[in-house]
């Protein structure tokens, strides 16, 4: 089938589903495949469950009419989507960078709702799969479209722009992460600033932030820019026990912990301001923002105030959070690290990075979770475990209370789960 014939089809049933067993009716089914699936196996159950048609890839799994035999499931979905991006006459924003992209992602979107019906990627849906998904769940009544991509190897950020094609790209920052795919930080500043290299080939304009020296010498010649500085837009007042700037002569009070999120709020004004957000309402946006799913959370559990950046880590992020905690006031201070994944050979470094800063600073409560901070564990004085499960019984064990807790770690290590 042509992709003009399949997206006649699409524009008929513009509901795309990929799990089985989340069918709505009428939907598009679409088989792909994983590491320990094979939705091609599904695609009757689909069917049956109400999808108006499944795309599969097995030809012996081609018993209905109602099924679409294509070369590649996931080729067709991104083709698919690529298609339909060129009959989106809207602007498309595209964001990534080593730190800060949903959190970046989730303040530009509140912020551009106010002007705009305004789509973003849900989650950090980012990625091969996220990216064609986020395109095609838009539709003719969306105004401004928001597109996260993440990366963890060279190439994959050009042909994420190729499917999305964005007229406006933002590169949050350049850290130390998936340094094991990117084969280090030079490898991390050319794999991610393939946003800027497409922008510039496609007359897409770039949003930069003069105060960030390694981005600032990375747009090639020529390209459009728009320029700001963080510094000057958001003046930090008071960090603890959130986030209070000043912008534009008012005073704002975010939910959101830590001072790095500073260039994540002022690229959100930035934006509003160039697209033409009134100011009251992005202080509105901002001040309403709630952070969620380990994000820059601060809760209280008993009389513990908990400090939840656990979605994620790698070695930028996680000494921004400990250098951010370290500022925090407080006498009774408890730092949860788990292992940064994905460092391969630059693991063991990383990881005594970590340890050293946390010796300098001075921290006298610290547990450390997994097998790499295991390795290093002879480097500082604290409590060591392999898995949370075992972390989190020494924490019920030893009565934590009036402690300012902040819980960091990779996504694999689940720290938060210290406190369930």
């Amino acid at each position: 089938m042509e992709i003009d014939q399949l997206y006649n089809i699409y524009k008929q049933h513009p509901e795309i589903c990929i799990d089985s067993r989340k069918i709505n009716e009428g939907c598009l089914f679409f088989a792909l495949k994983g590491e320990t699936f094979d939705g091609n196996q599904f695609a009757s159950v689909a069917l049956l469950s109400g999808a108006a048609y499944a795309i599969i890839d097995d030809p012996e799994k081609n018993k209905s009419d109602k099924c679409i035999l294509v070369t590649s499931v996931l080729e067709c979905l991104q083709e698919l989507a690529s298609y339909h991006r060129k009959h989106l006459n809207i602007p498309v924003l595209a964001i990534t960078g080593s730190n800060g992209k949903t959190t970046t992602k989730e303040l530009c979107r509140d912020v551009l709702q106010k002007k705009f019906n305004t789509k973003a990627t849900f989650g950090n849906l980012n990625n091969h799969i996220g990216v064609p998904l986020t395109i095609l769940g838009t539709t003719s009544a969306v105004e401004f479209l928001i597109v996260e991509m993440g990366a963890n190897h060279q190439g994959e950020i050009d042909f994420l722009c190729k499917i999305a094609n964005p007229t406006y790209v933002f590169i949050t920052n350049i850290g130390k992460a998936h340094l094991e795919g990117f084969g280090g930080v030079e490898g991390i500043k050319i794999g991610k600033t393939e946003m800027y290299r497409y922008a510039a080939k496609n007359n897409g304009k770039i949003f930069l932030n003069f105060d960030d020296e390694i981005l600032t010498t990375m747009a090639p010649p020529g390209s459009t820019i728009i320029g700001y500085s963080s510094s000057d837009l958001v003046k930090i007042i008071e960090v603890q026990p959130f986030l209070t700037f000043s912008y534009s002569e008012i005073i704002v009070h975010t939910k959101l912990y830590g001072s790095y999120n500073q260039p994540n709020i002022a690229f959100s004004i930035a934006a509003g301001n160039y697209f033409g957000v009134e100011t009251k309402d992005i202080v509105m946006a901002l001040e309403a923002y709630e952070p969620e799913n380990n994000r820059s959370q601060i809760t209280q559990v008993g009389t513990n105030t908990i400090i939840k950046d656990a979605y994620n880590a790698n070695p930028s992020s996680m000494k921004l959070s400990i250098e951010s905690f370290y500022k925090m006031h407080g006498s009774n201070k408890v730092l949860v690290l788990g292992d940064m994944l994905e460092l391969g050979e630059f693991a063991e470094f990383e990881h005594r990075q970590i340890i050293d800063m946390t010796k300098t600073l001075g921290f006298q409560n610290s547990i450390f979770v997994g097998e790499n901070f295991m390795k290093v564990k002879d480097m500082f004085h604290g409590k060591y475990f392999n898995h949370i499960d075992e972390a989190r019984e020494y924490f019920k064990n030893n009565n934590f209370t009036q402690a300012l807790i902040l819980l960091k770690g990779s996504r694999g290590i689940s720290v938060e789960k210290i406190i369930l």
